[in-house]
This record gives structure tokens, C-alpha cells and sequence, in this order.
């Protein structure tokens, strides 16, 4: 076998190994984990989530998710918790203790501390018989049977199934809120999955210039306008409604097929009843638009009255499409 060979069956068997681990979890789920799930949505403080090794670098990752979806959450690690951290948990937390054996020295210093305290405390782990397991008000169930490590040694399966347990109480929690896509995009204004959930199409079309002209404007006009403007189109409008666009591939278009256009005007040259869109639609709409129709711009309105225009350029800038 050579080493590509060798090296794809490794990974295969990797992922195999790892994806029946995780089926698995949903055997192991029981009251518990929808107990432990109730108890942080009723809470009024946070969730305190700790870990030690490979399992603090998943509660990071939980920590993460949670914040991002509605729900409160900070991380401390355990070995620094019996070093300060401690004051770190307020009364009205709840705590999510991750550790594959349940057992480790900084587990078994930093159980009773929280014990000692009024909160509930939720444990992650592989062996609901350990220490952890025991002191725990409610036990997520993370056996696995194996390692994907050839040694069966290094925590691999066995945080992959912490991670999904982790999304399974981020996603319950998510709905028992009620938490929308508009929800999510408060807390993910910067990226562009949360731009297409909240970026409007006057968030764009505001900041280009607006190019307009009137039916009888000549085509010397036509050109300087939409050279200017810096579009490549030009609305053609009366009393301030659109009744018309003219795009540069339609000045072109004239110029081949016509012998003198000294007298031409934009009633002339304009394509009628062009394809628009609402100033407060949403920029993903625009881009649909676009995207079905072969276009490169729409023009904006405002309750019937022009508005601007919206170029397939704004879009890519903002990471729409």
C-alpha cells in the first residue's frame, strides 16, 4: 500500500470511528440533559463553563456558541478557578463542568469549591460514575467507546462527542428562545452571513450618487450624467417616479444602429418600466434580483418616488455575493 493509500484509509477510519461515536450520543441522552437544558434557560445569571486540557479548549468553543446564540456565557478554566477565578461565579450562574474521566486532580480540587457555593453545577463527561459525575446535578453523557489515536490515548472522539453534546444544548436553547435570524445578526454584524440577515438596500444605494434625467434630456447629457455618476445607468424620471433607465450598454447599443443622434433624447433611448426595488428591502434581495434577471443595477424607490441605485459592485464590496 503506498502512502497515499495508507494515508486516506487512516482518515477514513478516523472519521468513521468517530461519526459512530457520535450517533451514539443520542442513546445516551435522557432526562438529565433536558433537566440540565430547562435550569440554564430559567436561569437569570450566565453559564459558567470549565475545563482542564483538550476539554477547556472545547468549553472555549461552547462558550462561544452559546454567546452567539443567545445565551450568556463565560469560560474559566479550571486549574486557575482555585486561584482566583472562583469569584468569577455569581449566584445566579450555572456551572458546566467538562472532563472525559470525571477524575483529574483539578476536578476533584475544584467540585467541592463550587459545591459550596448556591450553584447548580451540570457535568460533561464521559463517566457518569466518577467523582465529577457523582457531585453533579445533572450528567450529559459523553462515553465513547474508543479514541480515534492508534494509542487510544489522546482525547479525540471523546471531545468531538463534548463538542456536539455542547451544540445540542446551544441549539435547544436557542429555541426554547425563540431566537431568529435577526437575532443572529446582532450578534454577527460584521461577517457577511450577518450582513445578508440586516444590510438593507438603503444601506447601500445611500452612499452612491444618483443619477437622473428627464425624458427630453439629450443624449450629450445623457453620457456626462451617467459618466459622472460613476454607475454605468442613469433613471430616467418625471415628477420624481421612474418611468425609464438608460445603462451604458444601451448607449452603446444606439450609437451601432443609428446614423445621427445629434437630436436623439432619453425618451428616445430608454428601456420603459425597468426592474426596481424598495429602499428597505433587504440587500439579499437585491442580489436575487439581479442574479435573475442579468442585471448589474436596480433602481431604488421610496414610496414610489426615486431614490438611487443599487450596483451588483455594492454587493460584492459587502460580501453579499
Amino acid at each position: 500500500m503506498n502512502n497515499i493509500d495508507s494515508i486516506l484509509k487512516i482518515a477514513k477510519n478516523t472519521i468513521d470511528l468517530e461519526s459512530k461515536a457520535i450517533a451514539n450520543l443520542s442513546n445516551l441522552l435522557n432526562k438529565d440533559f433536558a433537566n440540565a437544558t430547562q435550569l440554564i434557560y430559567n436561569s437569570k445569571g450566565r453559564v459558567i463553563i470549565t475545563g482542564i486540557g483538550k476539554s477547556a479548549i472545547i468549553a472555549n468553543k461552547i462558550v462561544a456558541t452559546l454567546n452567539s446564540t443567545g445565551t450568556p456565557a463565560i469560560f474559566m478554566h479550571a486549574a486557575d478557578a482555585i486561584h482566583g477565578d472562583l469569584g468569577l461565579i455569581l449566584e445566579d450562574d450555572v456551572v458546566i463542568c467538562i472532563s472525559k474521566s470525571g477524575d483529574t486532580p483539578e476536578i476533584k480540587v475544584l467540585v467541592p469549591l463550587i459545591k459550596n457555593g448556591p450553584n447548580k453545577m451540570i457535568a460533561i463527561t464521559g463517566n457518569p460514575d466518577s467523582f465529577l459525575g457523582q457531585q453533579a446535578d445533572y450528567v450529559l453523557n459523553t462515553y465513547v467507546e474508543k479514541e480515534a489515536c492508534t494509542n487510544n490515548l489522546a482525547p479525540t472522539t471523546s471531545t468531538t462527542a463534548q463538542l456536539v453534546i455542547g451544540d445540542a444544548l446551544a441549539v435547544c436553547l436557542l429555541e426554547l428562545r425563540g431566537f431568529s435570524s435577526h437575532d443572529f445578526a446582532k450578534y454577527h454584524p460584521g461577517g457577511a452571513l450577518g450582513k445578508k440577515l440586516y444590510l438593507r438596500v438603503y444601506d447601500l444605494s445611500s452612499v452612491n450618487q444618483k443619477p437622473k434625467v428627464w425624458l427630453d434630456t439629450n443624449i450629450k447629457q445623457i453620457i456626462i450624467e451617467i459618466s459622472e455618476k460613476m454607475l454605468g445607468v442613469t433613471a430616467v424620471v418625471d415628477n420624481g417616479t421612474i418611468i425609464g433607465i438608460i445603462t451604458d450598454g444601451d448607449l452603446r447599443r444606439m450609437l451601432s444602429k443609428t446614423e445621427d443622434f445629434t437630436n436623439l433624447t432619453a425618451e428616445d433611448i430608454m428601456s420603459a418600466k425597468p426592474k426596481t426595488i424598495e429602499a428597505d428591502a433587504m440587500a439579499v434581495d437585491a442580489m436575487e434580483l439581479m442574479e435573475k434577471y442579468g442585471i448589474s443595477q436596480l433602481l431604488v424607490e421610496e414610496d414610489g418616488i426615486y431614490a438611487g441605485v443599487v450596483h451588483l459592485h455594492d454587493l460584492i464590496k459587502e460580501g453579499i455575493l
